[in-house]
């Protein structure tokens, strides 16, 4: 089973740019679906983005539909997160999540669904 590393988060000014990374160590697999979800205090867990290990497909929150893209590097074991024009509602802590055994035919957006976990990469956005 994977083991999930995040990187990239910061402090940018809203209208900026971050490219999260996570890396996943350990037994990856085609079958294997990934996600970003965010947390802010005080809030639940929600869902970001994910994609398709396999063929690369991807399903987006509509809160950063058109300004975040998730895109993988299969030969480096890597998710990436690009998020542009970001602004101070996307302050969050970040996760990347792992499932095993991800469906062919609808996408994952429940945390439930996910079953590794990384520990999180802080983007705090100021206005």
């Amino acid at each position: 089973q994977a083991q999930l590393v995040e990187s990239g988060g910061g402090a940018v000014q809203a209208g900026g740019s971050l490219r999260l990374s996570c890396a996943a160590s350990g037994r990856t697999s085609s079958r294997y679906g990934m996600a970003w979800f965010r947390q802010s205090p005080g809030k639940e867990r929600e869902f970001v983005a994910t994609i398709r290990w396999s063929t690369g497909s991807t399903y987006y929150a509509d809160s950063v539909k058109g300004r975040f893209t998730i895109s993988r590097d299969n030969a480096k074991n890597m998710v990436y997160l690009q998020m542009n024009s970001l602004n101070a509602e996307d302050t969050a802590r970040y996760y990347c999540a792992a499932s095993t055994s991800y469906p062919s035919s609808f996408y994952y957006i429940q945390e439930r669904q996910y079953n590794t976990w990384g520990q999180g990469t802080q983007v705090t956005v100021s206005s």
